[in-house]
């Protein structure tokens, strides 16, 4: 019987997508970072500045290595690793309760037009997952793509990382966008500290 059922786990496991997983604590990823019900949260620059002050916090002080990175409306990529002891999960681990701590509060600070419906969301998340204390802002997986074992060409991964709000319809040219990394492959000044391949 037990067999069984763990043969019921692995199949859901591999069907709802969480077959991506962290291995390597310290290996390069990309990442898929999302918010719940895919919510336009990120359509506010408060919002779009909170990721990019957290993700500066942790090249300082917590070993985040970026390569690439974009704030798309309702979801983050990122191209890094980790350096630290705490790794990949812990990294994450801090940044998402961070960012979603924050952006709870400035939801409720803010002069925001869908302050309500934005906690009804966050809020039922919380209680119908029991993965957060009061909002669950972020999706749960990370979608993470391991890119050490060099079967996967990283610089494909960077280049469709920078041409996600051009193909929004954002931007003429990656490198107009200011909350992306496509500057500094340019020679300009980003957001960002970031590692160039």
């Amino acid at each position: 019987m037990f067999s069984e059922w763990t043969q019921i786990l692995d199949k859901k496991e591999q069907m709802s997508g969480d077959r991506y997983k962290i291995q390597d604590q310290f290996a390069t990823y990309y990442l898929t970072l999302t918010i719940v019900k895919w919510i336009d949260i990120f359509s506010r620059i408060e919002y779009r500045d909170t990721v990019v002050e957290s993700l500066n916090y942790c090249i300082n002080n917590k070993g985040l290595i970026l390569n690439s990175w974009v704030i798309m409306t309702n979801h983050i990529h990122l191209v890094c690793r980790v350096e630290s002891e705490i790794g990949m999960s812990g990294f994450l681990r801090d940044f998402k309760k961070f960012t979603s701590k924050k952006i709870a509060e400035q939801v409720e600070e803010l002069n925001e037009s869908r302050k309500e419906w934005l906690l009804d969301k966050f809020g039922f998340e919380a209680k119908r997952t029991g993965r957060a204390e009061v909002y669950k802002i972020w999706k749960d997986g990370n979608h993470p793509i391991d890119l050490s074992n060099h079967s996967i060409d990283i610089m494909n991964k960077i280049d469709y990382v920078h041409m996600n709000p051009v193909k929004a319809g954002w931007v003429d040219f990656p490198e107009d966008y200011i909350y992306s990394s496509a500057r500094n492959y340019v020679n300009r000044k980003g957001l960002i500290k970031v590692e160039i391949i």
